[in-house]
């Protein structure tokens, strides 16, 4: 599978350990920095890993920051990405399974190298499932962001 990889300052150190260990499961990667532990804005990598992901550079996307947090939620803002943060392995390959995850987001501050490895392998190898359950929650999804809910702020009296 080709993989986007992508992550802050923060999450550097993960990255470099999880591209490499991706690579040695057979994954080939598209890197889209930070590329050193220099300061930078996670959103800028999150922008990244979804473009790679939304224009078929990549079938997913790892993406992470310090916490996972704020990474996440820039990438959720990107409409078709569905980015998932993940510190268990069991959401990692549910989250594929039910939810069509594309990304998937961790805190490199949070997880540790082994788990983090764990993380990747069981969200690389998941597969959505296609059930018509999974399907009409997915459509949901995608109604939300074709009626962009949210995008007026509200009044309040």
């Amino acid at each position: 599978m080709k993989i986007a990889i992508g992550s802050d300052h923060a999450g550097f150190d993960l990255k470099q350990t999880l591209a490499a260990y991706l690579k040695s499961l057979g994954h080939e990667l598209v890197d889209v920095g930070t590329y050193n532990t220099d300061p930078v804005d996670y959103p800028d990598f999150a922008v990244a890993v979804g473009r790679a992901v939304l224009d078929g550079k990549a079938e997913r996307g790892v993406l992470i920051c310090g916490s996972g947090v704020g990474a996440s939620v820039a990438a959720n803002k990107i409409v078709g990405i569905r980015a998932g943060l993940c510190h268990d392995t069991y959401s990692a390959h549910q989250g594929v399974e039910h939810d069509d995850m594309n990304i998937l987001v961790l805190g490199g501050r949070v997880v540790g190298i082994a788990l983090a490895q764990e993380l990747v392998g069981a969200y690389a190898n998941a597969k959505f499932t296609n059930e018509e359950r999974h399907l009409r929650r997915l459509n949901k999804v995608r109604a939300i962001e074709s009626a962009s809910l949210g995008s007026k702020k509200e009044t309040s009296a």
